[in-house]
C-alpha cells in the first residue's frame, strides 16, 4: 500500500518546463520529454455579455480570421510577452489540464519552470509568473529563453567557452553570447516570424493591391519563405488567392520566391542588424571563440531558406541551424528543470 501512495505521489507531482511562444506553447513532462506542441492562440465567446472560452490551441487557431462578432480569436502573447494576462492564464491552465488528463487540483501542484526573452522587464516577467501559479503552479522558476535555446541545442554553456545562439521566435529574436552558465551579452530584437508575415502581408498589398490574411502568409512563409533571391531571379512560383482591394472581390494572383525575398528583406535584415550588433559587444576572448564555435542558430524562424547563408555572408562566420529548432528551447527548458548541472540557470525572481 504504502508503494501504491508514494507512485501516486510521484504521478500527481509531473513537473513542467513550459516553452510558452507567441506562436506555439510546447510543454516538457518530467521524465516524458516533450508531450504537447499546440498554437498560442484562445478562442473566446461571448453569450449575453458573458465571456468564456470556446477553444484553446489547434482548434482556435483553425478559427482565425474566420470567426463571427460573437467569437474572437486571440493570441495571449505579442513580441513574447503576455498582453492579455487572464487568457494567457486560460491558455496554461488548458494546456496542464490536457497534459495531466485532470483538473490540477486533484494532484500535488507541479513545479513549473517557463522561459521568458532575455529583455523582459520586471513587470512582464510578474505577469508571465502570476499567470503560471493562477494555473495551479506549486512554484515558478524563469529560465532566459536564449539560455533555454542554447541548452536545448547542445551548446557548451557550462564551460569556460564563448558561443552564440539566435533564437528566432514568433515574437521575437534573441541573440545572446552565452559562457559558464551565464549570459556574457545579450540582446533581443522585437522582430521574428509575426513582423515577416507581416511583411508578406504589406508586400501583396502595396505590389498587388490584394488583401491576404496572416494565416495565408504564414503558410507562403513556411513554404516558399527565402532569405536569398534565387539565382535565376525567380524561383518557385505560387498561387495565392484574396480579396482585391479595387474591386472587392476575391482574386487569385502569381508570385514568385523572388517576391517573397524582397518582401522578408526588412524583417531579416533587422535580425542580422541584432546579430552585428551582439559581435560588436563581445569581449575579445569571448569573439574569439565564436569564430571556432560559430553561430547557432533555433527557433522557428530558423527554418527560412538560405537564412544560414545570409548571415554566414553578412558575418563571415560559420553558422549552422540546431537539429531541431522548433524544440529547442522547450527541450532546453526541460533539462534545465531535469538536470543538476543547469539548475544554476533557473531564476525564482
Amino acid at each position: 500500500m504504502a508503494g501504491f501512495f508514494s507512485n501516486l505521489f510521484r504521478f500527481g507531482s509531473q513537473n513542467m518546463a513550459i516553452d510558452l511562444g507567441t506562436a506555439n506553447t510546447l510543454v516538457y513532462v518530467q521524465d516524458q520529454g516533450i508531450v504537447l506542441n499546440e498554437p498560442s492562440v484562445v478562442a473566446i465567446e461571448t453569450v449575453q455579455g458573458i465571456k468564456r472560452v470556446k477553444a484553446v490551441g489547434d482548434d482556435a487557431k483553425m478559427m482565425m480570421g474566420k470567426t463571427p462578432d460573437s467569437i474572437e480569436a486571440i493570441r495571449p502573447l505579442r513580441d513574447g510577452v503576455i498582453a492579455d494576462l487572464d487568457v494567457a492564464e486560460h491558455m496554461i491552465k488548458h494546456f496542464i489540464r490536457k497534459v495531466t488528463g485532470r483538473k490540477t487540483s486533484m494532484l500535488r501542484q507541479p513545479e513549473i519552470v517557463i522561459c521568458v526573452p532575455s529583455g523582459s522587464t520586471s513587470v512582464e516577467k510578474r505577469a508571465i509568473r502570476d499567470a503560471a501559479s493562477n494555473a495551479g503552479a506549486s512554484q515558478v522558476f524563469l529560465i532566459l529563453e536564449p539560455m533555454a535555446a542554447a541548452i536545448g541545442a547542445d551548446m557548451p554553456v557550462t564551460e569556460p567557452v564563448g558561443s552564440m545562439v539566435v533564437d528566432i521566435g514568433g515574437g521575437t529574436t534573441e541573440v545572446a553570447v552565452l559562457s559558464l552558465r551565464g549570459l556574457a551579452y545579450t540582446t533581443s530584437v522585437r522582430t521574428g516570424g509575426d513582423k515577416m508575415d507581416e511583411a508578406i502581408v504589406s508586400y501583396v498589398r502595396r505590389h498587388h493591391n490584394l488583401l491576404i490574411g496572416d494565416t495565408t502568409a504564414e503558410r507562403i512563409k513556411k513554404d516558399y519563405g527565402t532569405a536569398i533571391v534565387p539565382e535565376d531571379g525567380i524561383g518557385e512560383t505560387l498561387q495565392i488567392k484574396g480579396r482585391d482591394l479595387v474591386n472587392g472581390v476575391p482574386k487569385e494572383i502569381t508570385i514568385n520566391q523572388a517576391n517573397i525575398a524582397e518582401a522578408l528583406s526588412e524583417p531579416i535584415g533587422a535580425i542580422v542588424e541584432g546579430v552585428r550588433i551582439a559581435l560588436e559587444n563581445t569581449a575579445p576572448e569571448l569573439a574569439a571563440d565564436i569564430v571556432d564555435q560559430g553561430i547557432v542558430l533555433t527557433g522557428g524562424g530558423a527554418l527560412i531558406q538560405n537564412l544560414d547563408e545570409h548571415l554566414r555572408e553578412e558575418t563571415g562566420l560559420p553558422v549552422s541551424v540546431a537539429e531541431d529548432p522548433l524544440s529547442c528551447v522547450a527541450l532546453g527548458t526541460g533539462r534545465a528543470m531535469e538536470d543538476p548541472i543547469y539548475r544554476g540557470v533557473l531564476m525564482t525572481a
